[in-house]
């Protein structure tokens, strides 16, 4: 059973940064492609990057240039780097492993 654990959220004020982190037990992490979403409230979940096994990434027009997403296969370990942050990226922000697998999610305030 995969289980994920995120860790790294929390409140900053607009333009500041946070990392978050993503944990993940099991043997897949290093074969499948990894996520990060976020659903702000009344929102549905949304896309915010995604990073392939072998390093591709994809990434929500809405946080291109601000958002970096990086894997550590040897830690199983997925990164998301939020620089220039903005009131409207408040939200609970999910891991994905494998489009299948989801954490409990990180809370990350951005105040104004």
């Amino acid at each position: 059973q995969v289980q994920l654990v995120e860790s790294g959220g929390g409140l900053v004020q607009a333009g500041g940064s946070l990392r978050l982190s993503c944990a993940a037990s099991g043997s897949i992490f290093s074969r499948v492609i990894m996520g990060w979403y976020r659903q702000a409230p009344g929102k549905q979940r949304e896309l915010v990057a995604t990073i392939t096994s072998g390093g591709s990434t994809n990434y929500a027009d809405s946080v291109k240039g601000r958002f970096t997403v990086s894997r550590d296969n040897a830690k199983n370990t997925v990164y998301l780097q939020m620089n220039s942050l903005k009131p409207e990226d408040t939200a609970v922000y999910y891991c994905n492993l494998g489009h299948f697998y989801w954490g409990q999610g990180t809370q990350v305030t951005v105040s104004s």
